[in-house]
């Protein structure tokens, strides 16, 4: 699934971003079928996705070409984390019906970035831009119920509040 900024992008503001963020649920059985499948054109290590899963942590691939970074997050087994890998939703990516993605709903794209906003000590002006990017340019399609009971449950809902009041949607 996708998500991070390349996600946010796609429901709200377009920006330049150096890196894609990819959610996946990655078994240690996978990593060789992975790793032989990737590694033609991209930089990838089996012992550091090993180590990512055994971790529930993060992992590069770079593409050799173009040296574009992919930061590959582990499904992370908390109830947030596994209701939206359950809710993406398939996006066409390209000028054919057959390339498609899943990404991150943009309901979980704003819970996801006040997330981590709050995470980061809410210093990052483009995280801030990023959810109300989405939040201005997706409006009343949003499911505010949705947003307000997941911010509770992750302990958000004072910058849900926030963040809603400055896009005039409070």
């Amino acid at each position: 699934m996708i998500g991070g900024s390349l996600a946010s992008a796609v429901f709200g503001i377009a920006r330049a971003t150096l890196d894609a963020d990819l959610v996946a649920d990655i078994r240690l059985e996978q990593i060789p079928d992975l790793v032989s499948s990737l590694e033609s054109e991209f930089y990838i290590d089996a012992d550091v996705i090993r180590d990512a899963i055994i971790n529930t942590g993060s992992f590069n691939l770079i593409h050799l070409e173009t040296i574009f970074k992919v930061d590959v997050y582990i499904l992370k087994q908390r109830p947030f984390d596994l209701n939206q890998m359950e809710r993406r939703i398939s996006q066409v990516i390209g000028n054919a019906p057959e390339e498609w993605a899943y990404f991150s709903t943009a309901e979980d794209i704003i819970l996801a970035k006040l997330e981590s906003y709050k995470a980061g000590g809410e210093k990052s002006e483009r995280q801030w831009r990023d959810i109300l990017g989405v939040l201005n340019l997706q409006g009343d399609r949003l499911d505010f119920q949705y947003l307000h009971n997941w911010a509770g449950r992750m302990g958000i809902q004072d910058l849900l509040r926030r963040v809603l009041a400055a896009s005039n949607y409070d």
